[in-house]
């Protein structure tokens, strides 16, 4: 049905920061949307899946939310490694936020958005602009279940279920993303988490989402209470009775929830 109901179209950005690599990015124009556009990170960890895996996902925020949304299809670990993949998105977002008009969207009302490792791939990007003084690239960020920091290093005893069921997993992959995870240890381009609260504060206004039962509940929050310090979170939501990411599966009702809470925010913090 959202397939049938948004235009598709596809560009590459040209990158040189490892190599020159064009990054793909699918574009999804629903028949009447805002002014608005949603520039998405896929999730998978940073080791799998890819941007057309979300397409339906994407669709359906398309026309459900009436904005315009690109899925950019950023390399993965291990043949890519930080901050590479974390690179990929935001010259994309940049070359976006450059041309927005050509697409029919405002450069002023950009929304970066990400899930799982994508909102890791997100929270990277910001972590770009802050240091870069490029708080106003985006109006927003939507950050969703994301891999925030190194959590599931530490003691599993101290973990929820569901932390405690990942945290073997969680650890292979953060090693398969790192050029050298000693090194890098300190590195918010890896961990945002750790990113001082000097660039915390140059970090555009940030919702953060969660779910109850979510693997990564425990560094979600502690990320979403350093942002409300530095006066950057909007919304910190976290969904009720389900676990990592079940808001993108369309039959259930947490996703409708999920899906409305996004059109709530985006039209009261960006339209």
């Amino acid at each position: 049905k959202y397939e049938d109901e948004t235009a598709t179209s596809e560009f590459s950005v040209p990158t040189a920061h490892d190599g020159e690599h064009d990054v793909p990015v699918a574009v999804y124009t629903p028949r009447e949307h805002t002014s608005a556009a949603l520039i998405y990170a896929h999730g998978g960890g940073v080791v799998t899946t890819s941007a057309a895996d979300y397409r339906k996902w994407l669709g359906l925020l398309a026309v459900e939310v009436g904005v315009v949304v690109f899925n950019v299809d950023y390399r993965l670990a291990p043949e890519t490694k930080c901050p590479n993949n974390v690179r990929d998105y935001y010259e994309a977002v940049k070359y976006i936020k450059n041309n927005a008009e050509s697409f029919g969207v405002s450069p002023d009302k950009l929304i970066i958005a990400g899930d799982s490792g994508g909102g890791y791939i997100c929270l990277g990007a910001m972590v770009l602009m802050a240091q870069n003084n490029q708080t106003d690239l985006v109006a927003m960020s939507l950050v969703g279940c994301p891999m925030v920091d190194d959590y599931c290093f530490s003691s599993p005893e101290c973990m929820t279920k569901e932390e405690r069921s990942q945290h073997k997993t969680l650890r292979k992959i953060w090693k398969l993303i790192a050029v050298d995870l000693k090194a890098q240890a300190d590195d918010p381009l890896l961990f945002p988490g750790k990113a001082s609260d000097e660039l915390l504060a140059k970090f555009p206004p940030t919702i953060v989402r969660s779910m109850e039962f979510d693997q990564q509940l425990t560094e979600t929050s502690r990320l979403a209470v350093r942002l409300r310090r530095a006066g950057r979170l909007l919304e910190f939501i976290v969904l009720p009775g389900v676990t990592h990411c079940a808001d993108m599966m369309p039959n259930l009702e947490c996703s409708r929830t999920s899906v409305a809470t996004i059109r709530t925010s985006i039209q009261e913090y960006v339209l």
